[in-house]
């Protein structure tokens, strides 16, 4: 097992401010149960929610020389089957621990897991970059499900994570609006194409002129490429090999933000 640097104490309180916070941190019943699944001893049950964890997870993260459970802990309580139905919610926490994750050199992705990134230097640096991305994304009017799943990766303008998740949203998105469970290309060509039966189970129009058609398999390898473009290559490719600018990500994700106004006004077929 790979050994975790320990949390310095500055940080490691931080994230316990947001995980005890009073209104929307976890509950004391949810920090003792959390606490006993991850093998944390609640070494003062008795303090204050913030107080109760710093204590516990410190204790431990000294018992280990390492900040191996503190991680264990975090991915345990953000884990997403734990807040179905509370997306918005979910994303908000994601996003207060990423702020402070950021700056020990780690994300918490949407699918709960945490990956190693570049270490931010100055919360003032990372906001001032982040501002400016957000910025033309909101001027370009981008669609909400796109800012929602890179807010995080946005305020530490993280472009290679930004473009991952945002891409990734798309096939959630296709899923959501047939029933599928497949991903990639496939599921974009069993959503999307045409196919024998002279209709897709999504359509962009109503598909009766050769332009419309046309536009059908445009917007259909148009999905396809952003798939094999993007997706793929930052799913398999090690971050320092694949480099995203500012600009680029900027181009991806408002390209991103037209598949997902698109896929909105698609039509639901009467193909199963």
């Amino acid at each position: 097992m790979t050994v975790a640097p320990s949390f310095d104490e500055a940080n490691l309180r931080a994230i316990c401010n947001i995980l005890g916070a009073t209104d929307t941190g976890l509950t004391g019943s949810e920090i003792a149960k959390s606490l006993f699944d991850c093998h944390i001893i609640d070494v003062a049950p008795g303090i204050t929610k913030r107080d109760r964890l710093f204590a516990a997870l410190y204790a431990r993260q000294r018992q280990d020389g390492s900040a191996n459970h503190v991680l264990k802990f975090v991915t345990l309580v953000m884990n997403p089957v734990s807040h179905v139905g509370n997306m918005e919610y979910f994303e908000r926490e994601r996003e207060k621990l990423n702020t402070v994750l950021a700056f020990s050199g780690l994300l918490l992705g949407a699918d709960g897991q945490l990956t190693c990134v570049e270490t931010a230097r100055t919360l003032s640096e990372a906001e001032a970059r982040a501002s400016t991305l957000r910025k033309a994304l909101v001027g370009r009017h981008v669609h909400a499900d796109v800012l929602m799943f890179c807010r995080a990766e946005l305020l530490a303008d993280n472009y290679f994570h930004a473009v991952f998740e945002a891409t990734k949203s798309v096939a959630e998105k296709l899923r959501q609006r047939t029933g599928l469970q497949k991903d990639g290309a496939e599921l974009a060509d069993e959503a999307l194409a045409i196919g024998k039966q002279g209709h897709p189970r999504l359509a962009f129009n109503s598909l009766q002129t050769e332009s419309e058609q046309s536009e059908q398999k445009g917007l259909l390898n148009l999905i396809k490429g952003v798939f094999g473009a993007f997706r793929n290559t930052t799913g398999h490719a090690p971050r320092i090999h694949w480099q995203v600018s500012g600009q680029d990500a900027l181009d991806i994700l408002t390209t991103l933000s037209l598949i997902h106004r698109r896929l909105d006004a698609a039509v639901r077929t009467h193909i199963q």
